[in-house]
């Protein structure tokens, strides 16, 4: 049931990897549940569902964690009931917990530039050793571009070996769900790309090869999000800054949020960071609240001027 369910998750909503194998996550924690009360999905009531929910509020699991559970289930039984596998959907009068959606961790422009300026340092210098200077240059390259275009860690990554080509101010970049956009390369970025795939060349042409634009020898052919954000930190610990402030995912932040803040508008945020829906772009306003208070005390006729 859990793979029908995944299946069709997948093909109608074009949902990705990770999204998939959370689901099959939770739905495994809640069918081995469900067995242990001797139940099954096509009988089980919200009862046993409200148990299977107070068993991780009684773990301390974050109310993150059991609202997206939750949700996990409720489709699951909306599929179970959409495909005749039962007649009713238990999940229908029940409530998840309240969740308070927090606001990004962002980086200060100038903690941006002390980070790229890090990972810059020594990068031609002759006595360190081709395989250093190589890591040296790849880091360098992953922060421009990630910095440069807002993308996805997931999309940084796999980007193909004919992006360090692009003469182009914009990339296109296939997305979650399997949704085209372009995203934009700033000039900084693809000469520090430029001059890593020179380095890859001279270093490991059999590498250099590869179809990737990071390659590596990963399951996948290219550098992992979990490489790139280890290297990443060891970064920001060298630029002074806690390494627990400190992700992809944050660089993410950093280009939307400085973005906003210098005066760009909105929707053409939400266009190149990808997100469907404006609502999940918003997130992001709150750097605008200053400029906000300022353009109303400044340009309202009925403001006072005084203040």
């Amino acid at each position: 049931m859990i793979e029908g369910f995944l299946d069709a998750l997948a093909a109608e909503r074009g949902a990705a990897a990770n999204t998939l194998a959370a689901y099959r996550r939770d739905l495994s924690l809640y069918i081995d549940f469900l067995r242990r009360l001797n139940s099954n999905p096509l009988e089980a009531g919200d009862v046993e569902i409200r148990r299977f929910q107070a068993s991780g509020a009684a773990a301390q699991l974050s109310a993150d964690t059991v609202a997206r559970r939750l949700s996990a289930i409720r489709q699951f039984h909306k599929y179970l009931y959409t495909e005749g596998l039962r007649g009713d959907d238990p999940t229908v009068a029940l409530e998840g917990p309240k969740r308070r959606r927090p606001l990004p961790k962002v980086l200060s422009e100038a903690e941006v530039e002390r980070l790229i300026h890090v990972a810059r340092e020594g990068l031609d210098d002759p006595e360190r050793a081709p395989r250093e200077r190589l890591a040296a240059w790849r880091l360098a390259c992953l922060i421009e571009l990630l910095y440069a275009s807002g993308l996805r860690v997931s999309e940084l990554v796999a980007l193909p070996r004919s992006t360090a080509r692009s003469k182009e101010p914009l990339i296109p970049i296939r997305g979650k769900g399997d949704k085209d956009r372009l995203a934009p390369l700033s000039g900084p970025a693809r000469e520090a790309m430029k001059r890593y795939r020179a380095c890859l060349e001279e270093v490991s042409p059999g590498l250099a090869a590869s179809p990737w634009l990071f390659p590596s020898d990963s399951e996948s052919g290219h550098l992992t999000r979990q490489a790139f954000a280890r290297d990443l930190k060891t970064a920001a610990a060298a630029a002074g800054i806690a390494a627990e402030r400190v992700s992809p995912h944050v660089l993410r932040h950093a280009f939307a949020s400085h973005l906003l803040q210098n005066g760009a508008d909105l929707r053409v945020v939400q266009d190149l960071l990808g997100h469907s829906d404006i609502s999940t772009t918003q997130i992001y306003t709150h750097v605008l609240d200053e400029r906000a208070k300022a353009m109303v005390r400044d340009l309202h006729p009925l403001a006072d001027k005084g203040d």
